[in-house]
């Protein structure tokens, strides 16, 4: 019996190992036969090349330099049987200069020269804030976009981070047959990576000239854009920087010259930077008070030397004036008082609603990042800002501009677009990003009162710049064309109420003059393009004024604007 039972385990123990032989040599050969095929079968991603950022007319402002890079293994032993991955150790050279040494470089077993690409902005500093640069992924960006450990680098501002995504592309992929030596002995398949260039709106030519246009002013702004669908033609926040130092890294010293500039070279002025706007605003403030049903475009309203309120006198900009007169006058003169006088009976609530749907106090919607709203103030909020209640002296402010009031070159260029076709658009760079074309809102914004008083706004307008006593009459002289125009001086200290007489504002220290606004469209007869134009510490509107009239000028030189609307074509 007791043979029997260890015959019987010593046969169970034999059918269970030729069952396990069995299912190892027979049933699990289709497995590790797959199992093999994927540890031969090596898969990588292929880095995308960054997309061009192209002007209107497919003139490059942003390109890639070709060149290669410089990697080694880790450790020099050559008969190791283990895969070791190269290691960058000079990340760009000169794509001449190292071809002549690259079969050299070659031959090393323990180098790897492979082809790369550099970021290059052609221009230097040219449309700086509008192009924006790349720079350095960090771990951040890496784990927020895989894409971004094969390319190393990341759209940082304007439009090469707008639009980072597109320019940056999608990864290929490489799938070879490997030894087990990880040598390639057979290319398996192979899809390759894609970008999409940006084309922008922007013309090279008249943005080159921005520069010459602006003169020996320090610091400012100026945006040229189509009225009619927002497509901004040039654009410029002066002082403007380099770009090309970002790509690599910028050295220390550059950064803190940069970032301590009196100027602020590195803030965009078009979007991220806020100023008062004051009388180019006035347009818009008479809207409120058209809307509000309390006045008409007609209705006179006394201009004086200034406006009392309790014991405090809100003077007008000039003591020189004492007549009843409507919006047309008003916006001509620029006259404070008639302003003070309207906002003091319509009321902030009935105002702040108006200036938001002209534009102020919202974002215009530009393809820029990070652009910033601005202040249209209101009782809610001084309240959630400052705690505080909100008084009628404020209500006077931010009739001319002043006060809390906030706005972007961007914005004031926008909101003079409705005045000069009726209706607002959103204003931008990109006209196409690789295949697709963009399309760009535009709304009606005017309600029937509004409408109503439009061709009055307009009148006023072209007063300031065609009529002896326009404030931007002698400042546009040089306009080749007719144009529209409001002026604006925007305080940036306040002026105390027992100076009897105003000191002047070359007498003042730099940094304490006014802004100086100056929005314009033209032509006339046919409004098609704005010119914005912002002069920090500039003293007075009209200062701008001869800035807007070369631009002008160059839009015709260019083609955009016919000659048949030249002061002196033959009518």
């Amino acid at each position: 019996m007791r043979i029997k039972i260890a015959f019987t385990l010593l046969a169970l123990m034999w059918i269970l190992l030729l069952t396990r032989v069995y299912y190892l040599s027979i049933k699990s050969n289709k497995y590790y036969e797959q199992i093999a095929e994927q540890n031969s079968i090596k898969s990588e991603r292929i880095a995308p090349v960054r997309g061009q950022i192209l002007d209107r007319n497919h003139q490059p402002l942003a390109v890639n330099d070709l060149g290669f890079s410089i990697n080694i293994k880790p450790h020099r032993r050559l008969d190791s049987p283990y895969h070791q991955d190269f290691v960058p150790v000079v990340e760009f050279l000169d794509y001449n200069k190292t071809l002549t040494r690259y079969a050299q470089l070659e031959l090393n077993d323990a180098i790897s020269v492979r082809a790369t690409s550099k970021r290059l902005y052609p221009y230097g500093d040219l449309a700086s804030h509008i192009i924006g640069y790349i720079g350095r992924a960090n771990l951040k960006d890496t784990e927020e976009d895989p894409t971004t450990k094969l390319t190393n680098y990341i759209g940082r501002a304007g439009i090469e981070r707008f639009y980072n995504d597109d320019l940056q592309g999608i990864p290929g992929q490489r799938r070879t047959r490997v030894t087990a030596l990880n040598q390639r002995v057979e290319l398996v398949e192979q899809i390759n990576p894609s970008s999409s260039d940006v084309i922008l709106s922007i013309d090279l030519e008249l943005q080159k000239y921005l520069l010459e246009a602006f003169g020996e002013q320090r610091a400012g702004a100026i945006v040229v854009m189509n009225a009619k669908n927002g497509e901004i033609l040039a654009a410029a926040s002066f002082p403007e920087y380099d770009l090309n130092p970002f790509v690599l890294g910028i050295p220390q010293k550059e950064w803190d010259e940069l970032i301590n500039d009196i100027d602020h070279p590195f803030t965009n002025k078009l979007v991220n930077a806020l100023y008062p706007p004051g009388s180019v605003v006035k347009m818009t403030m008479g809207m409120a008070f058209f809307n509000s049903n309390l006045f008409d475009a007609y209705s006179p309203i006394l201009c004086d030397a200034y406006f009392e309120l309790g014991d405090r006198k809100f003077r007008n900009w000039t003591d020189k004036i004492n007549y009843d007169m409507t919006i047309v006058d008003a916006i001509k003169t620029s006259c404070d008082t008639y302003f003070y006088r309207g906002a003091y009976h319509v009321g902030i609530d009935r105002i702040t609603p108006v200036l938001e749907r002209y534009g102020f106090g919202v974002r215009t919607g530009i393809d820029l990042p990070n652009e910033y709203v601005g202040v249209a103030p209101s009782k809610e909020w001084k309240r959630k800002r400052y705690k505080q209640p909100w008084f009628q002296g404020d209500t006077i402010n931010t009739s001319i501009g002043q006060g809390n009031f906030l706005v972007t070159p961007v914005q004031i260029a926008k909101n003079t677009a409705i005045f000069a076709t009726g209706r607002s658009v959103t204003p931008h760079f990109a006209l196409r990003v690789g295949e697709k074309e963009l399309v760009w809102d535009s709304n009606d914004i005017m309600s029937e009162s509004e409408k109503a008083a439009l061709s009055e706004i307009r009148r006023g307008m072209w007063a300031v710049a065609n009529e002896p006593s326009g404030t931007g009459f002698k400042a546009l002289a040089d306009a080749k064309i007719r144009l529209g125009a409001k002026t604006g001086t925007a305080q940036v200290i306040g002026i105390s109420q027992s100076e009897k007489v105003r000191i002047k504002e070359e007498d003042m220290e730099y940094l304490n003059r006014s802004h100086a606004w100056i929005t314009t469209y033209g032509p006339v007869e046919e409004p098609q393009y704005v010119v914005t134009v912002l002069v920090e510490h500039g003293a007075r509107g009209s200062t701008g004024g001869p800035i807007a009239a070369r631009v002008y000028n160059k839009l015709i030189e260019l083609g955009y604007i016919d000659e048949k609307y030249l002061k002196t074509a033959k009518k």
